[in-house]
Formats: C-alpha cells, sequence, structure tokens
C-alpha cells in the first residue's frame, strides 16, 4: 500500500477554505442571494409579509455561515487524523480541539477579509455563528462515535459470551423451573 504525504490530506479542507474565501467576496453578498431567496420564499408562500422575508433571508444567511463552517470542522478533522475519512473511526479530543482551532482562527481571518471587500462588512458575531456551526458539527461526530461504538460493543457481548460457555451448555437445553 502507498503512503500519502501528509500534506495531500488537507487538499478537500484546503479547497473548501477557498470557496468559503470566494463566498465572502462580493459573489454571495447579501443583496445578491436575497434576490434568489426572498422570490422563492414568496413563490412557497404567497402573501408572506415582507418583514417575515427579511427575518428567513437572515436566517438562511445564517445557518450558511454555521453550516460551512460545520463542513469545514469536518474536512480539517479528517486532514488532522490523516485521512480521507470524514467519519473517524476513533474519536480524538485532541484532533477535534486543532480542528476548532483552526475553523476560529479561518473564521476571524474571514471577517477580517470582508472588512475590505466594498459590498461586505467584518462581523465579530459572524465569527461566533461559524466557530458555533464549528462546535456542532465535532459534536455531531463525537455523538456518532460514541453511538457506534456502544453499538459494536452491544453486538461483541453476546459473542463472547457464546465463545465462554462450554460445548455441553450450548447443546443442552436449560432446565425449566
Amino acid at each position: 500500500m502507498r503512503v500519502l504525504p501528509r500534506w495531500v490530506y488537507w487538499l478537500p479542507a484546503a479547497a473548501w477554505m477557498v470557496m468559503i474565501f470566494v463566498g465572502s467576496t462580493g459573489l454571495l453578498a447579501e443583496s445578491r442571494t436575497s434576490r434568489f431567496i426572498a422570490p422563492l420564499l414568496r413563490w412557497l408562500v404567497p402573501g408572506i409579509a415582507e418583514e417575515t422575508v427579511g427575518r428567513v433571508v437572515f436566517a438562511v444567511r445564517k445557518c450558511a455561515h454555521a453550516g460551512e463552517y460545520g463542513l469545514l470542522a469536518v474536512l480539517v478533522l479528517a486532514a488532522l487524523g490523516g485521512t480521507f475519512r470524514l467519519l473517524p473511526r476513533t474519536w480524538s479530543w485532541r484532533r477535534a480541539g486543532g480542528a476548532l482551532l483552526i475553523c476560529a482562527g479561518y473564521a476571524v481571518s474571514d471577517e477580517v477579509h470582508q472588512a475590505f471587500v466594498p459590498s461586505r462588512f467584518g462581523n465579530p458575531v459572524d465569527v461566533l455563528i461559524d466557530t458555533a456551526g464549528a462546535v456542532a458539527a465535532l459534536l455531531m461526530l463525537w455523538a456518532w462515535c460514541g453511538w457506534r461504538a456502544r453499538r459494536r460493543a452491544g453486538s461483541a457481548a453476546p459473542a463472547s459470551s457464546v465463545a465462554r460457555a462450554s460445548p455441553a451448555a450450548l447443546r443442552e437445553p436449560a432446565p425449566r423451573p
């Protein structure tokens, strides 16, 4: 089996960081994204109040922030583990902490970048939303790893108890009271 250099595992995370950077330009400014979200919302819910449209557009944009950094956290966690697997085989708090620090640092740099884009502005609240998205994704992975470990331990228990039973106990039914 050929072992890849460690930097290769960072390619998906780096590509996603580039996508976030491009999205932080005027390309995905609120004035542009609301031109798609608002008409779709008005088509889905005819007669919706303009104030509600504004709130929904705001919520969708903030959820997109959390989602993009949640995916970044998963990609960085995989890169730190030296794998392309998005679902880790085992959990490591050290790698998760590293992934969170990288995502939070990138969120700060992203907002600084937006401060220099004419149609955007840097918002410290967005850093918190981005970091919360990374935390949520990492916690979901942690819960998944725990669930998978419990499931494996539960399915392994009957097999190990059968292996410890004597051959006579396996052939003869237990006496009824």
